[in-house]
């Protein structure tokens, strides 16, 4: 815990209780100064004191108690009550003084609620010198009073809550007789001794913010990070900001920690270089400005929570009521929610170094219902956190029970105290109200203990998701005056979670019918978890062609988290846009990757290629595209071997790529052809881009040209050939005109030899004799056709076809 030298079930020592009783008063200190340093008027001071219009009675005068010191008195201590007086009468007060009353002990927590409100106060004043006298009070005229009493004249008798009354008694015009004109009531707890059995107190600490990061990123490989503003998460933990005014104060309290990752996400990003989008315009940021304050407020919180027990909401604080009565109708939406378990625990280890805790889930004010439960625990969570005021006692226990009870299937609820939660949900910046929460607070808590001083139970205090400065400053104060009384010791809440349930402690989670209708009314509406669930789906198909697929499935992840945040609640019209920027962001980026256009292509030719370029606008490449390009005319123009053809598609990062296809055509004429770009599982991805190809085919005179030029080649062929034949029989005739006439005779080895040379000379181009089935052989000197066969296949490759 934060004071690992006081140990649970002992007491603090004197030094250590004077330490924080010196805490709490300068805790109190920036408070009270504020208030006492803004001008008083008497309107609005009859607006915080809650004066009738009318005043009258012992509402004449307002009176307003600004502090009261120390709130939880031992013996031996003097007692220092101090505020403020307006006359809100039309004449004036004389004779007027300020006393204390001080009346008898209260009987039950419902007592106390009845006191706070306006019961008849009883007790005699303690008089004598311990008063505030003033001569006049003039009408609308505030004047401050300070009254300091030693205890033992407060005739505090047995332990218990006293009530204590703070008078103003005077005179006025119409009535010149001593009477109670104006009173404040608040309550003392007296416990001087410390208690045989203390009330084991979990306090938690909430470090949560409303969503500032957007899914988008800078261009760049770093990916550079964009808020939509930074200015109001810089004032929550810049010096004397919400948020650093609770990591200020919790540092040096019991307390357990309960933190939204997103907010750790955000400010561990402002720690780097950052982008801010200007006026909301995702196409226009400027750098951010705010390093120095998120490395001071990141780097005390890792200090403060080092060996402290975190427990870490699912990431952005999901809704959980309303992805309960919503959500579940969307299919899809559930997984959000573990995706969002799952980066909660990544993050707090990444940026705290600590490993928290992910078991619990925290409804909205701790409101539950059968189906929030069924949600709340789908993600892994077994342990909800609600509130006795959803989860009420229907048994009859004469105490408060302890927070822990198993409500079925595995689940414990952690039943948060209702009085104790919702003490400070007021104006805290009005010292008056401030006062009189500590007071109740401490009150409550004595009160519980004394229920049933002979056993031990354990308490959890779940206040507010997002205090303000000033309700910190007074859960502070008040907290630390409970760990100075002699009632309570501190706990964490996983011990809370452990404790033994008690045996008539209800079980029972509420119906649905009883949720609360003022809850119910904020909830985000089922459109918003399609509109999540249309941009789950883009991101789907978007994924599968990216080659890095983190730098995009991880931002869009998160801000869909953020898109379901609790922080919504209240805000609409903010909900609306931050989910409908994440998803056109989404849509411009896939875009990014597409056809470029194509104008009409002409094709001259019975066969040419045709061009299709695909752009890539994105820093990472893709991949496992295909491009497919179809002829809407296939009788016309075909494309490859028929209707359509496709070819795979891989583009860098910022390039362009042209895909050839070859086509062939048929008839002249306009044919369509429409390209489409589609993922490896048959997805179309990104428009069309439609075409028409204009064929000019090659008309009959051409043909007819062509074939007399071919006609021509032949016939000049065959009278070179008659040519040559008729040269070879003359040659021919000449040799045989040189050989002997007798038929008979054997052929002379020169005859042979010569024979041999002519088969020599001709080659392989001559046709063996052995295989001939003329009577007589051809002659050697025939010459080879120099004509190739008629060309039946299509002509060759046309011109390329430009786009």
């Amino acid at each position: 815990m934060a004071e690992a030298a006081d140990f649970q079930g002992t007491s603090p020592s004197p030094a250590r209780r004077w330490l924080r009783r010196t805490g709490a008063l300068l805790a109190g200190a920036p408070l009270l100064a504020g208030v006492l340093q803004l001008p008083i008027s008497s309107a609005s001071y009859a607006a915080e004191t809650g004066a009738a219009a009318e005043a009258t009675g012992s509402r004449t005068v307002g009176v307003s108690l600004d502090a009261l010191s120390p709130s939880v008195p031992s013996d031996g201590d003097t007692l220092t009550v101090s505020g403020r007086i307006v006359n809100n009468g039309k004449q004036a007060v004389t004779a007027a003084h300020v006393g204390l009353r001080v009346g008898p002990t209260l009987n039950g927590r419902s007592a106390i609620d009845d006191a706070a409100k306006s019961n008849p106060y009883a007790g005699s004043e303690v008089g004598g010198k311990y008063v505030a006298k003033f001569t006049r009070l003039a009408p609308g005229v505030p004047q401050t009073f300070s009254i300091s009493v030693p205890v033992d004249k407060l005739d505090l008798g047995s332990d218990g809550v006293y009530q204590l009354g703070v008078t103003l008694t005077g005179r006025t015009t119409a009535a010149p007789y001593d009477q109670i004109l104006g009173i404040e009531r608040t309550f003392l707890p007296w416990q001087p001794e410390a208690a045989d059995t203390k009330t084991k107190t979990t306090y938690l600490w909430p470090l949560i913010s409303t969503s500032h990061m957007t899914a988008e990123t800078g261009s760049n490989e770093q990916q550079t990070p964009v808020f939509a503003d930074d200015d109001a998460l810089a004032a929550e933990i810049s010096p004397g900001g919400r948020l650093e005014q609770l990591l200020s104060l919790g540092k040096d309290l019991d307390i357990t920690w309960v933190i939204d990752p997103d907010l750790l996400a955000s400010v561990d990003a402002m720690t780097r270089g950052y982008r801010v989008q200007v006026d909301g315009s995702s196409t226009t940021t400027t750098a951010g400005t705010h390093q120095a304050v998120a490395k001071q407020w990141l780097g005390k919180l890792e200090k403060a929570v080092e060996g402290e027990e975190i427990v870490a909401l699912p990431f952005a604080d999901p809704d959980l009521a309303s992805l309960a009565h919503n959500g579940i109708r969307v299919t899809g939406s559930l997984s959000h929610l573990k995706d969002a378990t799952t980066a909660a625990a990544i993050t707090v280890e990444s940026v705290l170094h600590v490993t928290p805790s992910t078991r619990y889930a925290w409804p909205v004010s701790g409101a539950i219902d059968p189906s929030i439960v069924k949600v709340a625990t789908s993600a892994g969570a077994d342990t909800v956190l609600s509130r006795s005021d959803s989860l009420q006692e229907t048994g009859a226990l004469p105490y408060t029970p302890s927070a822990a009870r198993p409500i079925g299937g595995g689940t414990t609820a952690v039943v948060a105290d209702a009085r104790l939660s919702t003490a400070f949900q007021g104006d805290m910046t009005v010292a008056g109200n401030s006062t009189l929460a500590v007071q109740r607070f401490l009150a409550q808590s004595l009160m519980l203990t004394r229920q049933a001083p002979d056993k031990q139970r354990s308490v959890v205090v779940a206040p507010q998701r997002m205090p303000t400065a000033s309700q910190a400053q007074t859960m502070a104060q008040a907290l630390t005056a409970l760990q100075d009384g002699n009632w309570s010791e501190s706990a964490e809440l996983s011990a809370a979670t452990k404790a033994k349930p008690d045996a008539g402690a209800t079980t029972r989670v509420p119906s649905k019918s009883v949720y609360p209708s003022s809850l119910k009314k904020q909830e985000l509406s089922q459109d918003a978890f399609e509109r999540i669930e249309e941009t789950q789906k883009k991101l789907d198909s978007f994924q599968v062609i990216l080659s890095d697929k983190s730098r995009v499935v991880t931002p869009f992840g998160r801000a869909m988290d953020r898109s379901m945040s609790t922080s919504w609640r209240g805000r609409a019209g903010e909900a609306t846009a931050y989910r409908d920027g994440v998803l056109h962001y989404l849509i411009d980026l896939t875009e990014g990757v597409g056809l470029i256009d194509k104008s009409e292509a002409k094709l001259s030719g019975r066969s040419a290629t045709i061009p299709v370029t695909v752009q890539n606008n994105l820093v990472q490449g893709v991949d496992h595209l295909v491009l497919r390009l179809t002829s809407t005319q296939p009788s016309r123009l075909s494309i490859g071997d028929g209707d359509f053809q496709e070819q795979p598609v891989a583009v860098s990062g910022g390039h362009s790529q042209s895909v050839k296809f070859t086509t062939n055509a048929h008839a002249n004429g306009r044919a369509g052809v429409i390209a489409q770009l589609y993922t490896e599982d048959g997805q179309a991805y990104g428009p069309a881009v439609a075409f028409d190809v204009k064929v000019t085919e090659i008309t009959a005179t051409v043909m007819l040209v062509i074939a007399g030029g071919v006609l021509l080649l032949v016939l000049a062929g065959f009278r070179m050939y008659t040519q040559r034949k008729r040269e070879a029989a003359r040659q021919a005739a000449q040799e045989a005109d040189a050989v002997p006439t007798d038929d008979s005779a054997e052929h002379t080895p020169a005859t042979a030899d010569a024979e041999s040379a002519d088969e020599t000379q001709d080659g392989p181009d001559r046709a063996s004799t052995t295989e001939s089935s003329a009577p007589y052989p051809e002659h050697p000197s025939d010459p080879s056709p120099d004509t190739a066969p008629e060309i039946t296949d299509p002509s060759g490759t046309g011109e390329r076809v430009d786009r």
